[in-house]
């Protein structure tokens, strides 16, 4: 694997969407695999969670190496706080642990059964984070938009129909 330091230029995705122009390797990496301990948390990460996780850190700008080690990483072993304190990026504003929460609750829901554990595990997640409870919530129900605003484009667009 390359320098583990080394620092690697943002995504357009991380850029647009979050401000961040660059982070270290071992950021990407870590942040993967804290996804990872918290989606599997309730002990398992299906297939549509993990495809998630590789598809959202193509898209932030994870190297494929990275992408790999994600494959064989143990997170029902993990400790969240150690993976938490290696995610550094260029912006001193960013909110980690918040961004961490609402993209754990993403992968979660991928497979389309956010179960009662899972849900446990992500509120787990973010007493671990140290997110408030409101902000949780908030977060939850921003997800919960999405999917709806989603939902709501393919109807207009006619990519989904009624049965």
């Amino acid at each position: 694997m390359s320098n583990i330091s080394e620092v690697l230029p943002a995504s357009e995705f991380l850029k647009k969407n979050l401000g961040i122009s660059e982070a270290p390797l071992e950021a990407y990496l870590n942040y993967g695999y804290a996804l990872l301990a918290i989606a599997g948390a309730d002990g398992e990460v299906s297939e549509a969670e993990f495809n998630w996780l590789v598809n959202h850190q193509r898209t932030a700008g994870a190297p494929e190496e990275v992408i790999e080690k994600y494959k064989t990483f143990d997170y029902k072993n993990a400790d969240l706080e150690n993976l938490l304190s290696k995610i550094t990026v260029d912006v001193p504003t960013w909110s980690k642990s918040r961004s961490l929460l609402y993209h754990a609750i993403q992968m979660a829901r991928a497979d389309e059964n956010y179960s009662i554990e899972e849900q446990k595990a992500v509120k787990k997640a973010a007493k671990l984070l140290k997110v408030e409870d409101d902000i949780a919530l908030g977060l939850n129900r921003l997800v919960d938009t999405e999917d709806a605003v989603t939902a709501l484009r393919k109807a207009l667009l006619q990519t989904e129909v009624l049965a």
